[in-house]
């Protein structure tokens, strides 16, 4: 069952002060509102700004006054990033965690699947009739005994693969990860978590709008959920997530637009203008569609302007010389001579942009998402597309097992589809693929590399990673040559100093 509890917020460290002392007025000022506010009078205060943060502590009624009237009426919505807000969320499905995750400028601490042993709870769609849902328990349960078949097996393979590990705890714990990282692949998108997630009141108001308009129901209530946690405590910063309490204040509705019907605008134009509309299957998981026109020299003339020694144009002839005079190697050692494993590049780096397409597994997607600077556009889950099967899986015989769920899992999802296209999805499994296009930059690839190219990595992200850097190294010999994993990094460094 879906919970969602408020776990903290930022409260004016004056209030703390007078609470830990017993000093408080017993004001209704425990909240990130006063802060707020008091930063929103600062452009037209020339009073100091602690003495404005006093003011608001003490008159909170004007606060939020103030903050509904800088925020809403005159359309200053920065003000509300000043407040922060925590969540305790349980009990939600790992498929309506990727409706929430959507949002770049915000934190979550998820329970991982690798690390913890799954004891078969899952979430039932309110989508589907009671004989959808027999339907849908019952393939769930078998995708459930078949993990708890898989991972004593898949354990011991690791451990008799790696007895190096098993002297410690540590060792193996990691051991014991690796085994049930692998087993979870047979376990539907309806199983559950929890998760740590932080959000300021901009950010936050801007998700529960998008939950509300959630093809899920699970996403409409955790959106509900939210918005009323918050609006305990801050509700002058989240009210366009109420239309009802927006238009009783202002006086007119929220236009939601695109958020509301954008997706059925986008479905009916791509029906009226696409002229296939299909599934194609790729021999390849991984394809870059297009990238930067010669990326080396793109990053190295941003490199020269970020020097603040020329204009770009002066910086670009410069670089293109130094192409014919084969010399721009040269010049990214002389630049990159301190880089160490810790640094993140320069941010002339992000002037050139990758374009893939990658079909990819649940368990891919769900920490190729994290990297969330990036541009994620994502479809829905596609059996056409096919399932990762674990190495592990290959190599202790268990396919045909592995196989067999995989079969029934998308019979089960072909049932569901004639009850409701969303919520069937429920039903795959975090093996099933989907595809996604994913436009990053040379500097966050680099930061791919380095956590998901890593020994450490989960083996399924960094297959697909490596793929990703070895595809731009193609097209960036010299600019992308540093890529790689962590462990990687002094031999790679190595070999392009030499």
């Amino acid at each position: 069952m879906l919970d969602v509890r408020l776990a903290g917020y930022n409260v004016d460290t004056d209030i703390l002060e007078a609470l830990k002392k017993g000093e408080w007025d017993k004001k209704n000022n425990v909240t990130p509102e006063t802060i707020s506010a008091a930063y929103a009078r600062i452009s037209r205060d020339a009073r100091p700004v602690y003495e404005l943060r006093r003011i608001s502590g003490e008159e909170v009624d004007k606060a939020r006054k103030s903050n509904e009237n800088i925020v809403f009426k005159m359309g200053h919505h920065s003000v509300a990033e000043h407040a922060m807000l925590n969540f305790d969320i349980l009990g939600l499905s790992r498929f309506a965690v990727e409706y929430l995750q959507e949002a770049r400028l915000s934190s979550y601490t998820e329970k991982s699947q690798r690390y913890i042993t799954l004891e078969g709870d899952y979430v039932t769609p309110e989508e589907f009739s009671p004989e959808g849902k027999k339907i849908f328990e019952k393939t769930v349960l078998k995708q459930i005994e078949i993990y708890k078949k898989l991972f004593p097996v898949l354990w011991e393979y690791q451990k008799a693969g790696n007895p190096q590990h098993l002297g410690t705890k540590a060792g193996e714990n990691m051991v014991e990860g690796w085994g049930k990282e692998d087993a979870r692949y047979v376990l539907a998108l309806a199983t559950e978590c929890q998760m740590g997630f932080s959000a300021n009141a901009r950010n936050l108001e801007h998700i529960i709008r998008k939950l509300k308009n959630c093809p899920l129901e699970e996403g409409k209530q955790l959106g509900k959920m939210l918005y009323d946690r918050a609006k305990e405590v801050a509700p002058s910063l989240v009210i366009l997530a109420d239309p009802e309490a927006f238009k009783k204040q202002f006086g007119f509705d929220v236009a939601n637009g695109i958020l509301e019907t954008g997706p059925q605008l986008l479905e009916k134009a791509a029906e009226k203008y696409l002229e296939q509309k299909r599934t194609v299957k790729y021999d390849t998981d991984v394809r870059l569609i297009r990238c930067t026109d010669d990326p080396d020299t793109a990053v190295i003339a941003a490199l020269l302007f970020e020097s603040k020694k020329s204009c770009y144009a002066d910086a670009l002839e410069t670089a293109k010389k130094l192409k014919k005079e084969n010399r721009q190697k040269e010049f990214l050692r002389d630049v990159l001579s301190d880089l160490s494993v810790f640094d993140s590049l320069y941010r002339a780096f992000e002037t050139v942009d990758f374009i893939f397409e990658i079909d990819m597994s649940s368990s891919a997607f769900a920490q190729m998402k994290r990297h969330r600077m990036m541009t994620i556009i994502k479809h829905d889950y596609d059996p056409v597309l096919g399932y990762t099967v674990p190495p592990s899986v290959e190599e202790t015989g268990n396919r045909n097992l592995f196989e067999e769920i995989m079969k029934i899992s998308e019979e089960t999802y072909e049932k569901l589809l004639k009850e409701n296209k969303d919520a069937a999805v429920y039903a795959l499994t975090n093996a099933h693929k989907r595809r996604v296009l994913i436009n990053v930059n040379l500097r966050e690839l680099y930061h791919i590399a380095r956590l998901r190219m890593d020994s450490h990595a989960q083996w399924d992200i960094r297959n697909i990673s490596a793929e990703m850097a070895e595809k731009a190294k193609e097209k960036a010999p010299l600019s992308a040559a540093l890529a790689c994993g962590k462990d990687a990094f002094k031999s790679v460094w190595d070999e392009f100093f030499k």
